[in-house]
């Protein structure tokens, strides 16, 4: 069942202010209270923007941070690629494709 986007966006506000309140009013560095409103957010957030995808087939430019430390795992791959040396390879592969100036006699 698909949750209608303006209530999924009211109840993300209401998490947003949530979090706000728990993050001023912290009683401490480890207040549970924060991670809970840290929790219902992230969970508002995915409610929202899977219903954006669903009805209007649109999504927001936001990630979650556990989306992030995903995306980051995928980034490591690509500092094994020499990219100096792939411009190189590609760069000869043009020169050798342009086609050379006629001669002449």
């Amino acid at each position: 069942m698909t949750v209608e986007p303006r209530a999924a966006l009211d109840r993300l506000v209401a998490a947003l202010e949530a979090h706000h309140h728990a993050v001023a009013t912290r009683r401490s560095d480890d207040d549970p209270a924060v991670d809970d409103a840290y929790d219902v957010l992230a969970d508002a957030y995915e409610v929202y923007e899977e219903s954006l995808a669903t009805v209007f087939g649109e999504v927001t430019p936001f990630y979650l941070a556990d989306e992030i430390d995903d995306d980051d795992d995928e980034d490591d791959d690509l500092e094994d690629i020499d990219f100096d040396d792939d411009l190189e390879d590609a760069e000869e592969v043009i020169e050798e494709d342009e086609p050379q100036p006629a001669q002449q006699r």
